[in-house]
């Protein structure tokens, strides 16, 4: 038996749908992108061109929940499956909202440039916890305009992993689109293939943006993976109860499903979020809050209820520094998303509520990482007896055990073996080592993962074309020449 999280009963989740079924007939949806509302009054949706209010009917979403896939793959560069998108299968990719670095020589924030980009991709190519790249922060050093399509741009180039990616434009969206496409050998094969999935964001309460309705429409027709990320902030932006914001967040991911599904019926779609609470003593979204973990969860139990695959923003932290408490709210966020069964778990290496990255934290949460999947296995029976096998020629004295050749056998499969950022030596190894603390630790190894990474190997015409094709975008931008990474 594997252990489980569900936080609510059947009953519990019907009513939920029920209410946002209701939610999306009054007071309806505001959807601002005009293809958005034309594809639904075509339906049948009722629409109030005069507010940009929908009110979409409970036959239209039910016919468009049974055209979505169940289950889907994301592909690496070399065309295998790496992450599965449905069922109980857990994956983890780091957060992609940071704006700022953690720099770990001086222990502060700085604005994120490509170089330290780069760097985090680096780390997280060579880290197995990690099943999926993120574009995990912007690059001041690009043009606004392009900062979106260029994060695309560096990972493609150094990373052979799945990406979790998101577009801030609709006219981003198809650059990248055709991004893809170029290194996948034509848009068909895209489709077959998928490389990467894109964050699409609701705005709360009960809204899509024109860009968020655009996103949603482009991805749907071009048969590339769409991750609905509804935030709804409770207490502020949705009700203050957490039922209430994960009804929210129903209502608002069916109304992103039924726009994305009349625009490309069978296009992959995953029920996302990164719903969290209003922190009324300092203001902001607290990503570190116990409570935050607990409306993702909910959330995706919704969405598996409709048999649909999932997605949270789990494993980041509210502290500005990669300390105790960075350690506290990722590690139970980690644990709390594995073993609620959620697909695509982003946030690892994240700090100061998702606003800065961290290398060092992303070595830190893999352990996390690999804590809980050795706790998703549970505790298993590998041997014809529990126990009683075992004590055959002991003679009650202390470490019989290891001298069996069972033991031996099983202790790397019944035991998750640290990295080295963690440390379980004596006071007296420790010292030897150096005394280093686990930033300390972490650092070191942030530093060997960067300096033996091997850059994957790519068909020098997908890097070529790629090139050309963003370096275009680019002088369009006013930028001359792209970042040096050298």
């Amino acid at each position: 038996m594997k252990p489980k999280i569900t936080l609510l009963d059947e009953d519990l989740i019907s009513r939920v749908i029920l209410e946002a079924f209701e939610l999306l007939q009054k007071p309806g949806i505001k959807v601002q992108n005009e293809d958005a509302r034309a594809l639904l009054f075509k339906a049948g949706a009722k629409v109030d061109e005069s507010t940009q209010v929908v009110r979409l009917p409970h036959s239209l979403i039910l016919g468009c929940l049974a055209t979505v896939p169940h289950h889907f793959h994301l592909y690496d560069y070399f065309g295998e499956p790496k992450v599965h998108y449905g069922g109980e299968a857990v994956h983890f990719d780091p957060g992609s909202s940071g704006i700022n670095i953690f720099d770990s020589d001086t222990r502060q924030h700085r604005e994120a440039q490509a170089q330290d980009l780069l760097r985090i991709v680096k780390v997280t190519e060579s880290i197995s916890q990690y099943d999926a790249q993120s574009t995990s922060v912007f690059c001041s050093d690009v043009p606004n305009s392009i900062q979106d399509l260029y994060r695309l741009y560096l990972v493609l180039l150094h990373s052979s992993k799945p990406i979790v990616t998101g577009a801030l434009s609709n006219k981003n969206i198809q650059n990248m689109i055709d991004m893809l496409a170029l290194v996948s050998d034509g848009a068909e094969n895209l489709r077959r293939y998928p490389r990467a999935v894109f964050d699409v964001c609701p705005s709360p309460p009960l809204m899509w943006s024109n860009f968020g309705g655009g996103n949603l429409i482009a991805l749907a027709r071009a048969g590339v993976p769409a991750e609905m990320v509804s935030v709804p902030l409770a207490g502020a932006a949705a009700p203050v109860t957490l039922i209430g914001a994960v009804t929210q967040h129903t209502a608002e991911c069916l109304a992103g499903l039924t726009i994305h599904q009349l625009a490309g019926p069978g296009s992959p779609l995953v029920w996302g979020g990164a719903p969290t609470i209003f922190e009324m003593r300092k203001g902001g979204a607290p990503m570190g809050a116990i409570e935050t973990s607990l409306l993702n969860s909910a959330c995706a139990q919704v969405g598996k209820s409709l048999h649909l695959p999932t997605h949270g923003y789990l494993g980041g932290s509210d502290s500005k520094l990669v300390d105790v408490q960075a350690g506290l709210e990722s590690s139970q966020a980690i644990l709390v998303g594995a073993l609620s069964g959620i697909n695509m778990i982003s946030g690892a290496g994240m700090i100061d509520s998702l606003l800065c990255v961290s290398p060092e934290k992303l070595v830190i949460d893999a352990e996390s990482i690999a804590m809980a999947r050795r706790f998703l296995r549970g505790i298993a029976t590998p041997t014809d007896t529990l126990a009683t096998g075992f004590y055959a020629g002991v003679d009650f004295k202390g470490g019989d055990f290891l001298k069996q050749r069972i033991t031996i056998d099983l202790f790397q499969k019944e035991q998750y073996l640290t990295g080295p950022v963690i440390d379980r030596d004596s006071m007296r190894g420790w010292q030897d080592a150096g005394s280093l603390d686990t930033f300390a630790r972490a650092k070191v190894q942030v530093n060997k993962l960067v300096s033996s990474y091997k850059r994957p190997l790519m068909d020098s015409t997908h890097e070529e074309t790629l090139h050309s094709f963003v370096l275009s975008l680019a002088r369009a931008a006013g930028l001359d020449e792209l970042p040096s990474l050298d």
